[in-house]
């Protein structure tokens, strides 16, 4: 009941005091019967019982005066009332900010409980909700086009390594690294997020060394980048191709230049990469000596282009390989390749069985390859043989196309270990059907 009320109850004139007590009390009474249980609110010393609306045994409202007459008692009630009902209304008003509290914090626990109880079990309270944890999916995805990634590549500014790199990882921080075993251990110490190496060329053949590392190393093949190939003749600025003596290139180059090298009639040099031939004349102020790079290289380290596309044949393709620590997730809707190595035992037909389980499943093979095995070279047969023959243990690399997750791929490969001594996967990885030129 509120002031208005109790106002106006103390207004009915005329009305007598135990009366008016009994009504106006009565209804603090009824407003309160629908609460379990009493409660008593002691004002100024007195108590008064809510739930029987009366005062307690004993006690007596300090608000009447015993020798007022009846005009007076009534005056005195109507101020009782009035007090009555306001502080019953600021009681009620409490009662009401405390409900009102307790439904937010309890609003409040429920959705810090969601929050920290999904997938992750309760905590206690007070604490930051945690982030979700990665899942496989996540670390298998494929790095955004407009990301920032550190890529690593063997070579300096300007090689071919470092174009398949912006290639195959648009806005990426390419990262040169000295040697290829360099450009794999710079991924597997996290120094760098993915490594981009040359593993073929359609003139110069397979690039031997990316093999063995592949297998000495953990890495995953999760992808692969084409990239044309134009080689250019550069030389210092003022220097002429007839002043040229020598010419120094990547051993691969001076191989897919040699035509137009013996035309020359110039001595060969091999270095380590194509852009450090461009640099290394450069910095030492080389006038007799000629650089096989391309011409960002000569961009880079103030050379000039002498000729272009010296290459023995236009059609000039470098197959890059992209690597990662962690496998990409095989698909079916798009072309996949998978790369494995296998070892055999020795016989007759071994190796027709093992290529017999990708024929009998129509998966075609891209590349074959034999590396023989380092730490079994030669092996010595048996007396029948008198201890005279020998021969090489091999590892055979394989590309076929398709996906690990195709059923044809999963049959073939354990039909391949039913014989093979060794066998891993490299990758399986989508295929690069882009334009090399582009």
């Amino acid at each position: 009941m509120g002031p208005s009320a109790g106002l106006a109850f103390a207004d009915s004139a005329l009305v007598a005091p135990g009366a008016l007590r009994t009504s106006a009390l009565g209804n603090c009474a009824r407003r309160e019967q629908a609460r379990p249980r009493p409660r008593r609110v002691a004002w100024r010393g007195a108590a008064y019982d809510v739930s029987e609306g009366s005062w307690r045994a004993g006690a007596t409202s300090p608000y009447l005066d015993a020798t007022a007459g009846a005009q007076g008692r009534a005056a005195q009630w109507q101020t009782t009332c009035a007090v009555l009902s306001g502080q019953w209304a600021t009681a009620q008003v409490e009662e009401q900010q405390q409900q009102q509290q307790g439904q937010e914090q309890e609003q409040e626990q429920q959705s810090f409980d969601e929050g920290m109880g999904m997938g992750m079990g309760m905590v206690g309270r007070g604490l930051v909700t945690l982030p979700k944890p990665l899942a496989v999916v996540d670390l298998a995805l494929q790095p955004k086009h407009n990301s920032q990634i550190r890529v690593s590549y063997q070579g300096v500014p300007g090689a071919y390594s470092e174009a398949a790199a912006g290639k195959a990882y648009p806005n990426c921080e390419a990262v040169p690294c000295e040697q290829f075993d360099t450009a794999f251990q710079a991924v597997e110490l996290w120094l760098v997020d993915r490594a981009v190496l040359p593993i073929e060329n359609s003139l110069g053949g397979t690039i031997h060394r990316n093999y063995d590392l592949l297998l000495r190393h953990r890495l995953h093949i999760v992808g692969e980048v084409q990239l044309a190939v134009n080689h250019c003749l550069l030389a210092l600025p003022g220097v002429r191709t007839e002043d040229l003596v020598r010419v120094v290139s990547h051993p691969q180059a001076l191989a897919q230049v040699e035509g137009t090298l013996a035309k020359l009639g110039v001595a060969r040099e091999a270095v380590d990469d194509t852009a450090g031939a461009a640099q290394f004349i450069a910095e030492h102020n080389l006038r007799d000596t000629g650089a096989v790079a391309s011409r960002r290289a000569a961009e880079i380290y103030g050379l000039e282009v002498l000729a272009e596309k010296i290459q023995d044949c236009s059609d000039n393709v470098t197959r890059f390989l992209m690597l990662a620590r962690e496998p990409v997730i095989p698909r079916t809707d798009r072309p996949f390749k998978t790369s494995i190595v296998f070892t055999l035992e020795e016989g007759p037909g071994m190796l027709f069985r093992a290529l017999a389980a990708f024929s009998l499943r129509d998966i075609n093979l891209s590349k074959i390859e034999s590396r023989p095995q380092r730490n079994k070279g030669l092996r010595v047969v048996d007396d029948s043989n008198h201890g005279t023959a020998k021969h090489f243990d091999y590892l055979f690399y394989i590309d076929f196309e398709a996906s690990m997750a195709d059923p044809r791929a999963q049959y073939a490969l354990g039909h391949l270990q039913e014989f093979a001594t060794f066998l891993r996967v490299l990758g399986s990885f989508p295929m690069d059907v882009t334009d090399p030129q582009s």
